[in-house]
């Protein structure tokens, strides 16, 4: 459905009149530029060159330093800055920096609580326009990114990514006090701990801690005494892998699925909160 002020001549929706009226002089300058592909409309002709390499797959900006190529200058600017470490995008509340202003914009709302993309089928609010593409595929069970080696499928491109190191056997994530190497940067994280000592994970029961999320979810259910004493308390985590259903793993308290075992933990986040 549409909302916001409506250009008669394209029917594309603006929220804001000023931007309105800015498309209203170009059509009326007659200096709009459209795209025979696909039909879309550019106000400037740069814009539409640029957006002509999407069907094209020319991309002509080229870094120096790794290789990998762009389509615009300005995505390769940004890519710079993975080399050169510049991060000129502060948050005015905790003082971290991003390399690109869209990521200050998603990292603010963690301060803000704001959740603007929600999911019509069940309610769950999400902070990117990604995730919510992401969690829609656990109502469709759309799996897109598929192993050219196995065949296997997830929801997610990052999930394929650490899938395949599986057959590669790739291990990036090296730990720098003991040299041990892993496929995943979250199980290098767990790690560190049992050389730090850090047990973030506290039962709200007794007052136990953990390395892990798993040896909470273990200890609660099944040795925690208080915990037990509590004929009505709700368990803070439950692991349960689905093997019925390509190895998912299902939310002991809400029945979602989880196509992996750290997205389950980060699931369970949110009930925790």
């Amino acid at each position: 459905m549409k909302t916001g002020k409506e250009s008669i001549e394209c029917n594309k929706c603006f929220r804001m009149e000023g931007k309105l009226q800015l498309r209203k002089e170009t059509y009326s300058r007659g200096k709009l530029d459209r795209c025979r592909e696909c039909g879309r409309y550019f106000t400037r002709a740069g814009n539409l060159e640029a957006h002509k390499r999407t069907h094209t797959g020319e991309k002509p900006y080229e870094c120096k330093q790794c290789g990998k190529c762009f389509a615009v200058a300005g995505k390769l600017k940004r890519h710079l800055r993975t080399h050169t470490g510049e991060k000129p995008f502060e948050c005015k509340q905790c003082g971290k920096s991003f390399i690109q202003a869209g990521n200050l914009k998603i990292h603010v709302r963690t301060h803000t609580g704001k959740k603007p993309f929600e999911c019509k089928q069940c309610g769950k609010c999400f902070t990117q326009a990604e995730r919510l593409k992401t969690h829609l595929r656990t109502h469709t069970g759309e799996k897109p990114h598929e192993c050219k080696q196995c065949g296997k499928s997830f929801f997610q491109a990052g999930n394929l990514k650490i899938h395949v190191r599986t057959h590669t056997g790739e291990k990036p994530y090296e730990c720098k006090q003991c040299g041990k190497c892993f496929p995943e940067a979250g199980k290098l994280k767990r790690h560190l701990r049992t050389h730090t000592g850090e047990k973030p994970h506290e039962c709200k029961h007794c007052g136990r801690c953990f390395t892990v999320k798993v040896s909470l979810a273990r200890h609660c259910k099944t040795s925690c005494t208080e915990y037990r004493n509590q004929k009505n308390a709700t368990p803070l985590l439950s692991i349960q892998p689905n093997r019925d259903r390509d190895r998912t793993f299902s939310c002991w308290i809400c029945q979602e699925e989880l196509e992996s075992h750290c997205l389950l933990l980060e699931h369970y986040d949110n009930h925790m909160r």
